[in-house]
């Protein structure tokens, strides 16, 4: 009989399994992981003491750099020059700055970070939606990252006030909701401010408009026309705003007004003014109604507010038909004839029972050009119709599109389609002409493909009689 097989490898040994390979995160954030569940961060801040606001950044470095090579040295670590340069940042950004997001936010390439708790990170680069390689350590952690940003422009976020806007000092964009109303963790989203805003040439080479849409909106800005930009979350509205006030003369006084400062105006006579929310004892707050209720005592030259969401609404269309021509705001709606009801909407939140027929009528006399920007499928942004607001026909205001964008297609991920003229002739264009603003009238004539046809201009004889 054959000998048993146990038998057989009897006196044997099985060579060890090599271990299997286990990803490791990088050395610097192990050491980090480790120094801040020792708290040291908080170490070097009680060092500090009462000392900490009045010591300059160079100082707190010069300590922070002390307390780590104390605590390398103790333990018989050594780093080489790259890791340790790593890790002394990673710490002076926990201590001086916003923690993990600081290396999100020297990205120049990320437009839009979203934090879903501490452990999921999201980031959107190029148009396109990913997850970031960082995460926070704890709750904790967070919230306190999140409370360094709040407090910065005087604000607070607790479960009295569990959701907050606020600002980087970069400017950027940020909205906070903490639990209770955030079930699974704190949620922070961030809108990047670039460091160079884009400039009209900019969205021109991205196909956003053409240059003879472009040459237009400045001939309309610098005629003083009343311009809404329209559109959904995260279109563009804010990116066009700031390009068309760009195009405001250098000798205006402009006042802007917004929830949190966005708007970069490049001129020198700019006042920025912002709205604040109530305090603990539900008192204090300005609303962007009040706002603008202020400006108007404040002989503005032009007022660009950031967006109307409310009763503004009202008083924003009152200035435009009483003196304040020229003035930009924003609004989100889906087309330009949604932006008229939702205009007309807002105005009803202002507690005004004015009549429908009196409210559209304010509106087609303040408002000259309606700009429609939308986010397509594959993430770019385009100004979908450019539209002239040219009065009221019974109870409906009248519209006419100038350009629009036709979209074609959707192929290998990306929209097709052409931006074009729609053979319209603006009614503003004897405004546009008598204020050294005119355009050619060749700018509207639609493409060949685009099916659009000029209309003839009737030619009107006048009576020999």
């Amino acid at each position: 009989m054959p000998r048993p097989l146990r038998s057989c490898l009897a006196g044997r040994r099985r060579p060890p399994r090599p271990p299997l390979p286990r990803p490791s995160p990088p050395l610097p954030a192990r050491w980090l992981g480790a120094w801040r569940r020792r708290r040291r961060p908080d170490r070097i801040i009680g060092e500090l003491g009462e000392r900490a606001n009045e010591l300059d950044q160079e100082a707190i470095s010069q300590r922070a750099t002390e307390v780590l090579d104390n605590y390398l040295s103790a333990r018989r670590v050594t780093l080489t020059a790259q890791t340790r340069s790593q890790l002394l940042a990673a710490l002076l950004a926990d201590i001086l700055g916003f923690g993990p997001l600081e290396v999100l936010l020297a990205d120049e390439a990320i437009s839009d970070i979203m934090v879903n708790g501490p452990s999921k990170v999201y980031i959107e680069r190029g148009n396109k939606m990913m997850r970031a390689a960082i995460k926070f350590d704890s709750d904790a952690h967070l919230m306190q990252i999140i409370s360094r940003i709040v407090t910065g422009v005087g604000r607070r976020v607790d479960e009295s006030s569990p959701m907050v806007d606020a600002r980087l000092p970069d400017g950027s964009r940020v909205n906070v909701i903490i639990p209770p109303l955030a079930v699974k963790g704190a949620s922070v989203t961030i809108r990047k401010m670039r460091k160079d805003p884009l400039q009209i040439g900019d969205l021109i080479k991205n196909n956003t408009l053409t240059e003879e849409m472009a040459t237009f909106l400045k001939a309309c800005v610098n005629a003083r026309m009343n311009i809404v930009v329209a559109g959904g979350g995260s279109s563009g509205k804010t990116t066009t705003l700031n390009v068309l006030s760009s195009f405001i003369p250098g000798d205006e006084r402009i006042i802007t007004i917004e929830d949190a400062a966005e708007l970069q105006p490049r001129q020198i006579h700019v006042i920025n003014l912002e709205s604040r929310p109530t305090n603990v004892e539900g008192k204090g707050g300005v609303s962007i109604r009040d706002l603008v209720i202020n400006t108007l005592r404040m002989r503005p030259d032009r007022i660009v507010v950031g967006e109307v969401r409310s009763g503004e609404a009202l008083d924003m269309l009152q200035a435009m038909n009483t003196g304040h021509d020229g003035s930009l705001t924003t609004v989100h709606s889906n087309t330009p004839r949604d932006t008229i009801s939702r205009l007309e909407t807002l105005v009803l939140m202002a507690g005004m029972e004015l009549p429908s027929r009196a409210i559209r009528e304010q509106i087609a006399s303040a408002i000259n050009i309606i700009i429609q920007q939308n986010r397509l499928r594959d993430g770019s942004r385009k100004i979908t119709y450019i539209s002239e607001v040219t009065g009221i026909e019974g109870d409906q205001i009248s519209l006419q599109d100038i350009f629009v964008y036709k979209q074609s297609g959707f192929e290998n991920g990306k929209v097709t389609g052409m931006l074009t003229a729609t053979g319209a002739i603006p009614h503003i264009m004897e405004t546009l002409e008598s204020t050294g603003n005119a355009v050619p009238m060749s700018f509207f004539d639609p493409h060949p493909d685009s099916g659009f046809v000029r209309p003839k201009r009737l030619h009107v004889v006048p009576n020999a009689a």
